[in-house]
């Protein structure tokens, strides 16, 4: 009687640590789920940024580079492209990021005058607060990341003297660039790694290759 009692109370014991233990899992599943959800805010910022500074600066290189051979020329082009580009993307995720939210908190009160339980109405309304966009934090990493893909042409062109060398190099860079960016967006996104890097790669080299070639022919037409 005592073994069956004492088995009986080892089965009682057993049940609630594996509840527990699912529990547990459920609950580290979804706060693993909640971490990627909330780097979508900043993620996408960051990751258009350090496109568009590898591309659109390399593109003016690229277009400078087209009718005037000086290394100068490519270079204080390039400067005033990362300088310019970065202001414009601070400021229009700035503007773009403010807008979204205004537009879910006017949700949110709207759904408040709705809700006649106000105990409940404060515990939604702690928890979507911390899920609501940052403008600040957007404009600051789209700035940045513009800043950091705009350097990869400016350091490739820096020290290169020979004219052909040095567009090859601009090329090669950005390329190289492209890939390891799109490769880090993929995985902090967990989406496929190869359609995203040959996405802007590809993208990448049309912009290149369309501002070099139309600024070459306005060049040498003289218009």
């Amino acid at each position: 009687m005592a073994t069956n009692q004492a088995s009986h109370s080892d089965r009682k014991f057993t049940i609630p640590v594996n509840d527990d233990a699912n529990q547990q899992a459920s609950l580290s599943i979804e706060i693993g789920d909640f971490d990627y959800s909330k780097r979508s805010q900043w993620l996408r910022a960051a990751v258009l940024g350090a496109n568009d500074g590898l591309v659109s600066t390399a593109s003016l290189m690229m277009g400078v580079g087209a009718v005037k051979q000086d290394i100068k020329a490519m270079i204080l082009t390039g400067f005033a492209g990362l300088v310019a580009g970065a202001c414009s993307m601070a400021i229009g995720e700035f503007v773009s990021v403010y807008s979204q939210l205004d537009m879910e908190l006017a949700q949110m009160k709207r759904e408040k005058q709705r809700v006649e339980n106000g105990e409940r109405v404060l515990e939604n309304e702690e928890e979507d607060k911390g899920t609501l966009p940052n403008p600040l934090q957007a404009a600051a990493a789209s700035a940045l990341a513009f800043s950091v893909g705009a350097m990869v042409p400016l350091l490739a062109a820096s020290f290169i003297r020979d004219y052909k060398v040095r567009l090859g190099v601009v090329v090669g860079a950005v390329s190289l660039g492209l890939v390891v960016f799109g490769w880090l967006g993929a995985v902090l996104g967990k989406a496929p790694f190869v359609k995203s890097a040959v996405r802007v790669l590809v993208g990448g080299w049309l912009a290149m290759a369309i501002t070099f070639g139309l600024t070459k022919l306005i060049g040498s037409s003289r218009l």
